[in-house]
């Protein structure tokens, strides 16, 4: 059923969302702009955890991700209320991103995350190399 947003407002669009049943197309959760699976934006909010940085500054760090993918990231935050850009006018021109009350929420999240993987690495990695193990004897037997 197609929601007319004119009608009940972004408010009320966000309200039946919030009151949706678990697993409904509907469900709360396709509202959270922060998915675990993002791995830029939980580094973004960690490398802006100290203070306001460049763009140039982001891509020194984040040394593999690239401009494009970088830029795409940080407007979805942006956009989310996870971070502000401030633009200054100066020659050349800077802009600074850094986290907003909203984006320094998430570190909580991201510690715990963390955590979480430094405990159970080694069992993550033994699961991994047992599937794989399965899945090659598995083709082998098929040829």
């Amino acid at each position: 059923m197609a929601v007319d947003v004119g009608k009940i407002g972004y408010r009320g669009l966000v309200q039946r969302v919030a009151d949706a049943p678990t697993f409904d197309p509907a469900c709360p959760t396709s509202a959270v702009p922060f998915r675990i699976g993002e791995k830029w934006t939980a580094m973004i909010v960690l490398c802006l955890e100290g203070g306001p940085r460049r763009f140039t500054e982001l891509r020194q760090i984040l040394t593999t991700v690239s401009a494009k993918v970088l830029t795409e990231s940080l407007r979805a935050m942006e956009r989310d209320g996870l971070i502000s850009r401030q633009s200054h006018d100066e020659n050349p021109p800077r802009v600074e991103y850094r986290l907003t009350d909203l984006g320094r929420s998430l570190l909580q999240l991201i510690d715990a995350a963390r955590r979480w993987s430094r405990d159970n690495l080694d069992d993550l990695l033994a699961a991994r190399e047992r599937y794989d193990d399965d899945a090659r004897l598995g083709a082998a037997g098929r040829l």
